[in-house]
């Protein structure tokens, strides 16, 4: 049968209220906290985070909402959150959205209603009227009408150090290769910035932009490379589009990176102990997952936080380049 706090406070021989001052890192001597927290252990009490709640208006969890679990920066991302939360003593629900709006609402309402103290969201869906400043919602990468707190790398230096690393590989003719959502969101900033760079530099380029989801993407990524044949170093808006890329130039026989050099963003790797899958601009993932933590947590304590935190972001060697 399950141990109650009762049973623990008469184990360690002191009252209950001692053992809930214990278990909320109350004020008590370190003696007494000593004692209670072996009565803890040896009755293996695991505390009613749900009644807590009921008298505290707080649940101890938190909301993730993702695009997909399949991504590998998403993946890697709520691995991160999930840790920091447990450290902070909050678990999580994970949301895989799909892009489906609905589903995103509904675990807005689930804030609004107390069944979690907040939300963490990576979202291209069409939510900004359910998005506001009173709301503890911490986005990633995207902005809302509403003044609402976001976490982001620093992708205008992205793209800037994409441009930067293919020309003192001695690239002539660069392209940049992405796909977009009508949202507005820091990511743009890897296209926007890649061209300025390529335009400061005086360096040819061209732009392939697809509208998400993306239809028919092997054609349209062949079909582009057709028409500029002398392209011979190339910027993806992700790991997985530099993936692709290289796939497309290996089937019209062109080789990576001795013809062509892809450089991607994210950084994403099979483990942690793994070399990177290309060539890519790394975003700090875990810095990112720690502080949306952070500044979630000192929102639900009532705290003034800023508003937009960005991180620096780094090149690194993954075989697409020379």
């Amino acid at each position: 049968m399950k141990a109650t706090m009762k049973e623990v406070a008469k184990l360690a021989g002191v009252g209950v209220g001692t053992v809930s001052r214990v278990l909320n890192n109350g004020s008590v001597k370190q003696s007494t906290r000593e004692k209670v927290e072996t009565a803890i252990k040896s009755l293996n009490y695991q505390p009613d985070i749900y009644a807590r709640g009921l008298k505290t208006n707080k649940t101890n969890t938190i909301a993730l909402i993702l695009p997909s679990v399949w991504h590998p920066f998403f993946s890697e991302f709520a691995l991160h959150v999930e840790s920091h939360l447990e450290r902070n003593h909050y678990k999580l629900y994970l949301c895989n959205s799909n892009g489906n709006s609905e589903k995103e609402r509904e675990y807005i309402q689930m804030v609004m209603q107390n069944k979690v103290d907040g939300i963490i969201g990576i979202t291209y869906s069409d939510i900004d009227e359910y998005i506001s400043s009173n709301l503890p919602f911490v986005s990633i990468d995207r902005y809302f009408t509403e003044d609402v707190i976001y976490v982001t790398s620093d992708n205008a230096a992205g793209g800037e150090l994409a441009v930067k690393e293919l020309l003192d590989r001695q690239c002539h003719h660069l392209a940049y290769i992405g796909g977009y959502q009508d949202t507005p969101n820091e990511t743009k900033n890897r296209r926007k910035f890649f061209e300025l760079s390529c335009e400061r530099y005086g360096i040819r380029y061209d732009v392939l932009n697809m509208l998400e989801p993306i239809a028919c993407i092997e054609e349209q990524i062949t079909a582009f490379l057709t028409t500029h044949p002398l392209i011979d170093g190339i910027f993806t808006i992700n790991d997985s589009m530099a993936l692709e890329v290289c796939r497309v130039l290996s089937k019209m026989g062109r080789r990576v990176p001795q013809d062509v050099q892809v450089i991607g963003f994210d950084g994403q790797r099979i483990r942690a102990e793994e070399d990177y899958l290309v060539s890519t601009i790394v975003q700090p993932i875990q810095d990112m997952a720690i502080q949306a933590v952070e500044l979630l947590l000192d929102v639900i304590e009532g705290k003034e936080v800023e508003k937009r935190t960005v991180l620096p972001v780094k090149f690194a060697e993954g075989g697409t380049t020379k």
